[in-house]
């Protein structure tokens, strides 16, 4: 679903459900220092950073795993212990307000994670940044800053640069818990199918 796609379908429940709030919800964006790959990226001028929106006490965060379900998982804001020790964090930047409510984010949350899959993850072409860019959007109309996610941006159009990056993903220790502790709305059958490589 897109962005517009997501804020058409929230417009059309406005009007059947309290979806919007007349008290401003804060929206900002924690990020967080990835050193454990900055060693293949300092060469390049280029930092590794990861991205966390938060709204309502909550941060949002994406990240990659080897199956075909969400790889959105939420965390205490700048909670780095859940995020695991290769993050460290570096700031908070307020990008604006938000009138949607807290059910609308988890519902807006709820929708992205059909399009941010964990094995969709990639380190150039769909990760943590690109999600909060587009959930940044949906909930108050601003743009991440570029500097955020310039490696993807520079690595798009340069292929050898790539190459040069490492293949594997790195799994937040919070995402990593949802495989031992699927919730409760989760299709278990579809994770137990993936887990054992059956369709």
């Amino acid at each position: 679903m897109s962005t517009h796609s997501i804020r058409e379908y929230l417009w059309n429940l406005s009007s059947k459900y309290k979806l919007k709030t007349t008290i401003m919800a804060e929206v900002r964006l924690n990020v967080y220092d990835m050193y454990w790959t900055n060693e293949y990226t300092t060469t390049l001028g280029l930092g590794v950073f990861h991205a966390g929106v938060v709204a309502y006490g909550r941060e949002y965060g994406y990240g990659g795993h080897p199956f075909p379900f969400t790889g959105i998982f939420e965390i205490d804001p700048q909670d780095v212990n859940d995020l695991g020790e290769q993050f460290r964090f570096k700031e908070s930047i307020l990008l604006g307000v938000t009138d949607l409510t807290a059910e609308a984010v988890s519902k807006v949350v709820d929708c992205l994670g059909k399009k941010y899959q964990g094995d969709a993850y990639h380190l150039i072409h769909k990760n943590c940044n690109h999600f909060a860019q587009e959930l940044t959007q949906i909930l108050c109309g601003k743009d991440i800053p570029p500097w955020i996610n310039r490696l993807a941006t520079v690595g798009a159009r340069l292929p050898f640069m790539e190459k040069m990056l490492p293949k594997e993903w790195l799994t937040p220790l919070a995402l990593e818990m949802s495989f031992k502790e699927p919730e409760p709305t989760r299709n278990h059958q579809t994770y137990e199918n993936a887990a054992s490589g059956n369709s």
